[in-house]
C-alpha cells in the first residue's frame, strides 16, 4: 500500500489537470458509468461536527474505494481544516488496499475545480467579477481555480471574521498577483458579482436572493448537509438549478429541499446535472440575463478520481511510503 501525505497529493493534483480530469468525470457519472450510493454520515455527540463514509466505483476506472472524513466546521478558527481524513483506493482485480491519500487535500482541491467546470459552463464569457463568501480553504481553492477558467478583473470576499477576510486578501496578492477587495458584509460581496461562490459555514442563509443581479452565475459549495443553508428561498428559486447529482440534491441539500417544501420552486426547477451539459445533452447558458446556480454537494466520484490520478503519477515517480499490510498467502 502507498501512503501520500497532503503536501505530496496536492503536489500531484495541480489545478489545471485537476478542472478537466472533474468534467470527464462528472460526464461519466451522468452516462451512467458510476455506482455512488449516498453518502453515510454520523453526527458526534449531538453537535454539528460528522463522521461521514462516501464510497464509489466507476466502469471507467481500475479501483473502487471510499473516501472517509470528519467535517469539524468551527476548525477553521483553530487553524485546521474542516475537512480531515482519508481516500482508500483498493485494486478492482484482487480486492487489495493500494493506496491511502490524505483526504482533505483532495477534497480542497476536487470540491474547487468541480465549480470551474461548472463556471465554465454556465457563467458569462465576459464575466469579470467573482465574489467569494468565505475565507478558508476552499475560497482559496476556488479563487485559483476560477482565474483558470476565466480572466476576473475584480475580486471581492467576505467572511463573517474581518480578520480572515483581511488574511485572505493579503495571501492573494502573493499567491496570485490579484488585488481582493475586503467586503464587510455578504450583500457588498454579491451586488454586481458575476459569479458568486458560497463556501462558508453556514447553517442560515448568507446569501439573499434579491441581491442577485440578472446574469449571475452561482456557484453554492459550502452547506453539504440537510440541515445547513447558505442561499435563501428567493435565491434558488430565482436561478436555473445544475445538481452535480439529482439524488444527493433532493435528499442531502437543504439549499434545495426548504424552498421545494415550502412551494417556492417546483421539481421541475433543476434543468440538468453538470455531467449532462459537459456531455452536450442539455445546454448550458440559456440567455445573458438569467441567473444559473451549480448546488455542489460533493461526490465519492470525484473524489476516487481524482486520488487514481494521484496514485498513478505517484507510482511513475515513486513519491510516498509504501507498507505491507500482508494479505497474501
Amino acid at each position: 500500500m502507498r501512503i501520500l501525505d497532503q503536501a505530496q497529493v496536492t503536489q500531484l493534483l495541480p489545478m489545471g489537470a485537476c478542472i478537466p480530469l472533474m468534467a470527464s468525470t462528472l460526464a461519466s457519472l451522468s452516462r451512467g458509468e458510476v455506482d455512488i450510493p449516498l453518502r453515510s454520515v454520523m453526527r458526534l455527540r449531538g453537535s454539528h461536527d460528522a463522521f461521514a463514509l462516501m464510497p464509489a466505483l466507476s466502469a471507467a476506472l481500475p479501483t473502487f474505494g471510499a473516501k472517509v472524513i470528519t467535517v469539524f466546521p468551527s476548525n477553521h478558527a483553530r487553524g485546521r481544516d474542516s475537512h480531515q481524513g482519508a481516500v482508500l483506493l483498493f485494486d478492482g482485480s484482487d480486492g487489495r488496499l493500494r493506496a491511502l491519500l490524505d483526504g482533505s487535500s483532495i477534497t480542497a482541491i476536487r470540491t474547487a475545480a468541480v465549480s470551474a467546470v461548472a463556471t465554465d459552463r454556465l457563467a458569462r464569457h465576459d464575466a469579470a467579477t467573482l465574489g467569494l463568501l468565505g475565507s478558508g480553504v476552499q475560497a482559496r481553492t476556488h479563487l485559483e481555480a476560477h482565474l483558470l477558467v476565466r480572466p476576473f478583473a475584480h475580486v471581492r470576499v467576505w467572511s463573517p471574521t474581518d480578520a480572515h477576510a483581511d488574511a485572505f486578501a493579503d495571501w492573494a496578492r502573493r499567491s496570485h498577483d490579484i488585488e481582493v477587495a475586503v467586503c464587510r458584509t455578504p450583500r457588498a460581496a454579491v451586488e454586481g458579482a458575476d459569479v458568486v461562490c458560497t463556501v462558508t459555514a453556514a447553517r442560515e442563509p448568507v446569501l439573499e436572493g434579491a441581491w442577485l443581479e440578472p446574469g449571475t452565475h452561482v456557484n453554492a459549495v459550502g452547506a453539504s448537509q440537510p440541515d445547513a443553508r447558505e442561499l435563501d428561498s428567493a435565491a434558488v428559486a430565482r436561478s436555473r438549478i445544475v445538481a452535480d447529482r439529482r439524488e444527493s440534491l433532493l435528499h442531502e441539500s437543504a439549499d434545495y429541499r426548504v424552498p421545494l417544501q415550502e412551494g417556492a420552486l417546483a421539481a421541475d426547477h433543476v434543468v440538468a446535472e453538470l455531467g449532462e451539459i459537459v456531455n452536450g445533452d442539455v445546454g448550458g447558458r440559456a440567455t445573458r440575463r438569467e441567473i444559473t446556480l451549480f448546488k455542489s454537494l460533493g461526490l465519492a466520484i470525484e473524489d476516487l478520481a481524482a486520488a487514481w490520478h494521484v496514485l498513478e503519477r505517484a507510482e511513475r515517480d515513486d513519491v510516498g511510503v509504501t507498507v505491507d499490510l500482508g494479505g497474501g498467502r
